[in-house]
């Protein structure tokens, strides 16, 4: 039976588990007499301060172990994957699947589509939903599992089958109101398409969210990204200025109503509408803790509050330095304007907008720059004293490109140091102690 045996790949020195004589090569078989199917179910039953556990041996015996330890202390065991289980894989055809617009070499993480709620619960990866059986639904909400991140796309149930090519897709909103009645909450993204799950459809969509709230708890609009790479799927174009300076005119208006109705602005628009039709941002109060940050929603504007939070207790440099700081098209505007904050203090920030050969020039976000693109755009620039770029450019765990080119090997090629910066806070340190 899946998940009733999972193999312990290390025990921690002086944990709980080791004290109690477990060791790697045992096998974890429940946990009060619940079979542990992945990490969810782990953490949630071993969170007591009194559990037991059905262990077998390496040499085959069973053992009923009981251990007492502080509460949500952990057990102190690791299993052999992060998930104690196989990730879950996405099962819709969405028309505008950004992985099916990748190009060919690269990272080849970039071509998996995972769709698993519990890389959403752990992570904050958005998932759709589509791949749940009543089984897998009762488990979320016996295991208490909140707040999830959820691609909602239209609530519309023949517009959302439609979009994402799965007949289970309309399911959503009765899958949403289970997890709302059960007292569960969730984040909710639209990928606004024109002509599809905008208008009407996506006036809907915000009404039966917000039938949903406070569960539902906020609701990013994003508008699609498209690159070069589309040759066989579904024609898509991308939002124009003006269509972008409509919506903001539209969502804003409704936050108003939103705010004096219900405390919230409840939607919130993902900075590229900004970027793209020239407006102003929000304020950074109007992202009520941003909540929607991976989704872009107010990413500026926390890079520059945390940029200006951090330089407040800084005094001017007695000498100058300079910079160069490499990202996309639609920010730069942004950037430069932010970097302007930073001159009394001894720092010049020259902000360079590159743009896209690998994906396409309509895609404009500074984390889908890749370094050929660096390297092609930047060789022979003065530097400054090091080029800046924004972390998100680079592989999580590791210092690598997008296309697979490593930090170093473009570092040789544009003869410079690179540094990554995650956070308006890291700017500062790394430009006042560089």
């Amino acid at each position: 039976m899946r998940g009733t045996q999972q193999t312990v790949s290390d025990v921690l020195p002086g944990s709980p588990a080791e004290r109690a004589g477990i060791r790697i090569g045992d096998a974890l078989l429940s946990i009060d007499g619940e079979p542990v199917i992945d990490l969810v179910d782990y953490e949630h039953l071993s969170a007591n301060e009194i559990v037991t556990l059905d262990i077998r041996k390496e040499n085959g015996d069973t053992e009923r172990i009981t251990i007492e330890k502080d509460d949500f202390e952990p057990l102190g065991l690791s299993f052999a994957t992060s998930l104690m289980d196989n990730m879950r894989t996405c099962k819709n055809h969405c028309v505008f699947c950004f992985i099916d617009q990748m190009p060919r070499g690269g990272r080849s993480s970039l071509h998996v589509k995972d769709d698993d709620w519990r890389m959403s619960f752990i992570m904050g990866n958005y998932v759709t939903l589509t791949n749940l059986d009543e089984r897998e639904l009762e488990r979320i909400i016996r295991r208490r599992v909140s707040p999830l991140f959820v691609s909602l796309h239209a609530s519309d149930p023949d517009v959302r089958r439609a979009m994402m090519k799965n007949p289970h897709a309309g399911d959503i909103v009765a899958q949403l109101k289970r997890l709302s009645d059960a007292g569960l909450q969730f984040h909710l993204q639209i990928v606004l398409c024109p002509g599809l799950n905008d208008g009407d459809v996506l006036r809907r969509s915000i009404d039966d969210m917000l039938a949903l709230y406070p569960h539902a708890q906020s609701l990013a609009i994003v508008p699609v990204g498209l690159t070069r790479h589309r040759d066989g799927l579904t024609p898509l174009r991308g939002y124009t200025p003006m269509e972008a300076d409509a919506l903001i005119d539209e969502i804003e208006t409704r936050q108003t109503d939103l705010l004096e109705r219900y405390g919230t602005r409840f939607v919130f628009l993902a900075d590229e509408w900004y970027t793209l039709s020239g407006r102003t941002l929000p304020a950074y109060d109007d992202y009520e803790g941003f909540p929607q940050i991976e989704n872009g929603v107010g990413l500026l504007r926390l890079f520059e509050g945390e940029m200006l939070e951090a330089l407040a207790d800084r005094k001017p440099l007695t000498w100058n330095k300079r910079f160069l700081m490499a990202g996309g098209v639609s920010a730069e505007p942004f950037f430069r304007e932010a970097y302007r904050k930073l001159i009394p203090y001894g720092i010049e920030i020259k902000t360079r907008a590159i743009r896209n050969r690998f994906f396409g020039e309509s895609v404009t976000v500074g984390g889908l720059v890749t370094g050929g693109d660096l390297i092609e755009q930047l060789k022979g620039e003065d530097f400054g004293r090091a080029l800046l770029i924004p972390r998100a450019m680079l592989k999580a765990d590791e210092e690598v490109f997008l296309d697979g080119m490593t930090k170093a090997e473009a570092e040789a090629a544009l003869h410079t140091r690179i540094i990554p910066v995650a956070t308006g806070e890291d700017l500062i340190e790394i430009v006042f102690s560089e």
